[in-house]
């Protein structure tokens, strides 16, 4: 497993990630022995970078992260997410940025995992009631507290972005990147990467579509979220079950999953973007570690291009958009 370096801060991670949210909520049925089994063997093949939030759960997904790494705090790069308020019954509160709120957070997310320290510490959703000055002010002192080492944002805009690095260097900048979630390209990209900030891209594999396995609604738990969806409902999942075949074709011509390319199509798009996918299952976690392996030659990209250009995917990548891009 290679590395790769997030920001000009001096800060590095495994060359993908693993996000952990679905081991404790939103995709279905969950299983913490499986979860934990998942995260140690992550560490053993090399895959350092772990994902997690306080709203996962809630609450409940950073203990099982601190369960899992105990021993081995120093194999590990953790990054966890503040900004997203929910309630213990998961009743979710609204956005909160205040710098009360960040100090709070942070204390509770340490006390959750289990560690002195956060390596990476994001704000989850931009507050558009609090300025992003007074939300990165208070999470530098936690970086002059020794609490916290690297700051991050997620899903914020350009201009937040800008605003956010110019009170304290920001390292990287987590938003949906994948083959049916390209918006970045247009501005949040070429932003990042003027200013130095490193690029984390969550769900590569479009929420599980890009991995092939779904074909149907049905082939999703009763309780998982995507039921709501937009991109996996009526129309706009059909829709999208097309251009999800045509990169089933290029990968088995490939001799590779569905996931595999989706995977390795993102780790092509540079090397200052980490892709943290989820998993709660061991297999699937080392088949996409062997996507760190596959090769794309210039008439494979062409090709993926072709067969699902920027901007093909149908539906918004939320229900409500209003928390995204602020």
């Amino acid at each position: 497993m290679e590395r790769r370096k997030l920001g000009s801060q001096g800060f590095e991670v495994s060359q993908i990630g693993l996000g952990c949210m679905g081991m404790s909520e939103f995709y279905g049925l969950t299983d913490e022995g499986e979860a934990i089994a998942t995260i140690r063997r992550a560490l053993d093949l090399g895959v350092t970078f772990l994902d997690t939030a306080d709203i996962y759960g809630p609450f409940t997904n950073e203990t099982l992260v601190g369960r899992a790494i105990a021993g081995r705090r120093s194999d590990v790069e953790l990054a966890t997410k503040f900004g997203n308020v929910r309630a213990e019954n998961g009743e979710r509160l609204g956005i909160r940025g205040d710098a009360e709120y960040v100090r709070q957070a942070c204390d509770a997310s340490l006390d959750r995992l289990g560690v002195d320290h956060i390596d990476l510490y994001y704000q989850h959703r931009v507050d558009r009631n609090t300025p992003i000055e007074e939300t990165v002010g208070a999470m530098a002192e936690l970086v002059e507290a020794g609490k916290v080492r690297q700051l991050g944002l997620s899903e914020a805009a350009p201009e937040t972005i800008r605003r956010a690095h110019a009170v304290h260097p920001i390292t990287a900048l987590q938003t949906e990147y994948s083959l049916w979630s390209r918006d970045p390209e247009d501005e949040v990209l070429p932003t990042v990467r003027e200013l130095g900030i490193g690029f984390v891209a969550y769900s590569p594999f479009g929420r599980g579509f890009l991995s092939g396995r779904i074909r149907s609604v049905d082939d999703l738990d009763p309780d998982d979220f995507r039921h709501d969806h937009p991109r996996f409902r009526g129309e706009n999942f059909e829709r999208n079950l097309e251009l999800v075949a045509r990169v089933d074709e290029t990968a088995e011509e490939k001799g590779i999953t569905s996931a595999q390319l989706a995977l390795a199509w993102v780790l092509y798009q540079g090397d200052d973007i980490v892709p943290i996918p989820g998993t709660k299952h061991v297999r699937y976690l080392e088949e996409n570690v062997a996507a760190v392996d596959v090769e794309l030659t210039a008439d494979d990209l062409a090709r993926i291009e072709e067969a699902f250009p920027k901007g093909a995917t149908a539906g918004e990548r939320y229900a409500d958009m209003s928390s995204v891009n602020v």
